[in-house]
């Protein structure tokens, strides 16, 4: 599947289509490197993880205690019990525990051969008989054969799927690798993403602020949600109004990125030249998309190495928005997130929400569950696509998909969390 079969470039797609395409374009998964455990913070396991040891490795004790031998055929256990010895974390006891015997333990060390039970240590009494310790056991009759024990391997079993190819490692992954004595994994290369800003009236934070100008907040948003996806980031700055500046650009990006990104530019207006600059330098996909905030999204490939461009809107909300519904599962998918998709829940809506039949409108808002678990959402107020403390304010995205006029009150309507990303 090209860009070539597809008629897109000025036909208006909806966002089923338009995510349809972009799983057509994307380019094969990057190579894949070794790294050391603690180097693998956030990125994605080119390789299946199978354990090599039982974890835990031993049965072993969930608490302090005494460990007993239960002799067969008795239901309960007696009172009184004589102590053999003891075992403590990190140590072992070979030797076999008679029946009717004991050894104190300590939590995490491995039971000794022959004992299958441990009672705590607050319900014990120890007492010395004859010059032998013996310990009695209070409320006997509520111990239960095989209790406080955790079995060797119940967590995960020798030669088990641990993780599979695909997952984004997170900090609980990291332990449960270490648990293993997994020192290092392969994993997919991070991404280099070439990104900037385009506009005369464009200026760079901490720079003097001329009277028709306005700061420039997308560079920093984008920053932000690629450092969040394991991005290397190449920040190419800000490029003026010119069509020679932006094809000469464009043209270098593509050379040593995996991905170029850049705002503003993008629609109809005299002075957007990034259509222009990109039919001059590759291969136009589509322009337009059928959802508020972001219809002008330019899609296309750069150079001879068929870079993805994402030309993403002038917006600061556009950006955020288009970024999330679409620059981000082709990132995830370069980096071996193949199957990746948004999270969508569903919420009642506690006051009418805006939309129009034939696009999609993606609204900031705020969910939340009430005393029974309902989950119910509103928006954030205002939202215009420049409003950006709208996207500070909220949790979520309100998704009101094309075939909806609006959402009355206590109507079901769907709802895309922020994650890590947001």
């Amino acid at each position: 599947m090209s860009l070539s079969c597809f008629d897109l470039g000025e036909r208006m797609l909806s966002v089923d289509e338009a995510l349809a395409a972009l799983r057509g374009f994307t380019p094969t998964m990057l190579e894949s490197e070794s790294l050391a455990l603690e180097a693998l913070p956030g990125r994605v396991l080119a390789e299946d993880i199978h354990a090599l040891i039982d974890v835990p490795q031993n049965t072993n004790a969930a608490m302090d205690g005494i460990a007993l031998a239960w002799p067969d055929g008795e239901a309960t256990p007696v009172t009184q019990w004589r102590l053999v010895g003891e075992v403590l974390a990190g140590h072992h006891r070979p030797e076999p525990v008679a029946p009717g015997c004991a050894v104190a333990i300590t939590t995490g060390a491995p039971l000794p051969p022959d004992t299958d039970t441990v009672i705590m240590r607050e319900q014990l009494q120890e007492t010395s008989r004859e010059g032998q310790e013996w310990v009695a056991i209070e409320r006997a009759e509520t111990v239960r054969r095989g209790q406080n024990v955790r079995r060797a391997g119940e967590d995960i079993a020798r030669g088990s799927l641990v993780l599979a190819r695909g997952t984004r490692l997170r900090p609980q992954h990291l332990g449960l690798l270490a648990s293993l004595g997994v020192a290092g994994a392969k994993v997919q290369r991070r991404p280099l993403v070439a990104i900037f800003s385009t506009g005369d009236e464009v200026t760079a934070p901490g720079e003097a602020l001329d009277r028709a100008g306005i700061f420039d907040a997308n560079r920093f948003s984008l920053r932000g949600l690629l450092t969040g996806l394991g991005c290397e980031i190449r920040d190419l700055g800000i490029l003026p109004d010119d069509r020679a500046s932006i094809q000469a650009a464009l043209e270098a990006a593509a050379r040593q990125a995996d991905m170029v990104i850049t705002s503003g530019g993008v629609s109809v207006g005299q002075a957007d030249w990034i259509r222009p600059a990109l039919a001059d330098s590759g291969d136009l996909g589509f322009w337009r998309i059928a959802m508020r905030p972001g219809r002008p999204l330019a899609f296309g490939r750069l150079g001879l190495r068929q870079v993805p461009f994402f030309g993403l809107p002038g917006n600061p909300v556009a950006v955020m928005v288009t970024f999330l519904q679409f620059v981000q599962p082709m990132l995830r998918h370069l980096q071996g997130e193949a199957n990746w998709s948004p999270r969508r829940l569903t919420a009642l809506a506690e006051a009418p929400l805006a939309s129009r039949r034939g696009r999609v409108d993606f609204l900031r808002g705020v969910y939340h569950a009430d005393d029974k678990g309902q989950l119910w959402v509103r928006s954030t107020g205002r939202q215009g696509s420049g409003i950006l403390s709208s996207m500070v304010a909220a949790n979520c995205l309100i998704e009101i998909t094309a075939d909806r006029d609006g959402v009355a009150p206590e109507e079901p309507v769907i709802v895309q969390p922020f994650g890590e990303l947001t």
